[in-house]
């Protein structure tokens, strides 16, 4: 009976014992009972059991097979949209940008030089305290520039000197200018900010590329639809970047935070290019062939966001070569969209650059074309019409009759160029 109740005892903590079995698992010994002898008869009511548990060790987590997909290896946590994203303070991540941006600069400051406002105008500038670099009129140039020789000379895009003169030149050098200074600030305000954020998104030498080629492709479109007034395709390029954004936001959807306030921001920046491509010297149709351009090249050149934020763990070989097999598929996913748009892309750049070799003008064939690019106003004047005046000329004043209208001015000098003559001879006809 006392060992029946010595076993009773034992299941009753091993019962007790086992708290966890998903941890540790327990064993219970029980200890033999001591033989009934003469001896210890008298001790059979003092009998004492001892009970023994060891803790055995098992696995802590189930094993994983390691052959993990590479889809398993991406973070699928969205990111924000890259104008809602602080920009990084990495200087060699933003350098194509910078220097595209000095590049501009450059350019408007041999433009400022060679209009040389002071000489050439004799004084009749905005700003005169800027000497050599005042700036012409507003009455002749509503952005605060130089003048329209002064464009032909540095390379602005015009349709008697690309076609009869055949300065094919012209379509490398006008992305390149700006109308003026209100056009300058706006234009690279846009690019530093767009620019920036996507050459930190996606690298300097996808943007870099993109760039350059929205910029040719929207001269070229440019080039079919110029007149004869000088314009410049600055705007080109960074239409091409809003577009590149666009396609990038419609490619990467599901993965961006902040979608409808960056593309409100994109339109927003890309209204406002539209709007002042409407002004004289700012050819619009660039802005249209860059757009095409940037939308185009962003779904073959763009890929899918990563996050800044790796996990921190002591992988061997294997976790490189999957995390490398999970950044190649991310660069060169969704091979048919991008082999579609590259090939669109080709043969709308072939057929563009054939137009253009062939002197074709599509204003010959489409008489309201020419709104899209500049809108008349009591501002400004958007005619191409070649006007004529007359000059006479005496000791100390000089005046200019316009043949077409009637309208004369008289000038506080008798000395002027050629091309400042027939600058002064538009704008008095106009």
């Amino acid at each position: 009976m006392d060992h029946h109740r010595l076993s009773e005892m034992c299941k009753t903590k091993k019962n007790k014992s086992l708290i966890s079995l998903s941890t540790t698992q327990y064993s219970f010994h029980l200890s033999k009972p001591p033989e009934f002898s003469p001896e210890n008869m008298a001790n059979t009511s003092k009998f004492q059991s001892q009970v023994e548990i060891k803790q055995q060790c098992c696995p802590t987590a189930l094993r994983f097979s390691t052959e993990l997909t590479a889809d398993e290896l991406i973070n699928e946590e969205r990111v924000p949209f890259p104008f809602f994203r602080p920009l990084s303070q990495k200087r060699a991540n933003t350098w194509i940008i910078s220097l595209f941006v000095i590049l501009h600069l450059g350019a408007f400051i041999a433009t400022m030089i060679v209009n040389d406002c002071w000489e050439n105008s004799h004084g009749d500038c905005a700003l005169k305290s800027l000497r050599r670099f005042s700036f012409q009129p507003l009455l002749e140039n509503p952005l605060l520039g130089p003048s329209a020789s002064a464009l032909d000379e540095i390379g602005a895009l015009r349709e008697t000197l690309l076609t009869n003169n055949h300065q094919l030149w012209r379509i490398f050098t006008s992305p390149w200018l700006h109308a003026g200074l209100f056009h300058l600030i706006i234009n690279l305000s846009a690019i530093i900010f767009v620019g920036l954020h996507l050459e930190q998104e996606f690298g300097p030498s996808r943007i870099g590329v993109i760039y350059i080629l929205s910029a040719f492709t929207g001269s070229l479109v440019a080039s079919l639809f110029v007149q004869d007034r000088p314009s410049v395709c600055s705007s080109g390029a960074l239409v091409g970047l809003l577009g590149t954004m666009l396609s990038g936001l419609i490619r990467n959807w599901k993965y961006y935070t902040n979608k409808f306030a960056g593309l409100v921001a994109t339109m927003t920046i890309l209204m406002t290019s539209l709007v002042l491509g409407l002004i004289p010297y700012v050819n619009n149709f660039a802005n249209f062939g860059g757009f095409m351009s940037g939308f185009l090249l962003g779904f073959v050149l763009l890929f899918r966001p990563q996050q800044e934020k790796q996990t921190q763990n002591k992988g061997g070989l294997f976790d490189f070569d999957a995390k490398h097999i999970v950044k190649c598929r991310n660069t060169f996913d969704k091979p048919v969209q991008r082999g579609a748009a590259l090939v669109i892309f080709v043969f709308l750049l072939a057929g563009i650059i054939m137009a253009v070799l062939h002197d074709i003008n599509i204003n010959k064939y489409c008489s309201w074309c020419h709104y899209f690019d500049c809108i008349p106003s009591k501002w400004w004047s958007c005619t191409d019409e070649a006007f004529h005046c007359e000059k006479m000329v005496n000791s100390e004043h000089l005046t200019l009759s316009c043949s077409n209208t009637g309208r004369f001015r008289v000038l506080p000098f008798n000395n002027i160029s050629e091309a400042r003559f027939q600058d002064m001879c538009n704008l008095i006809c106009s």
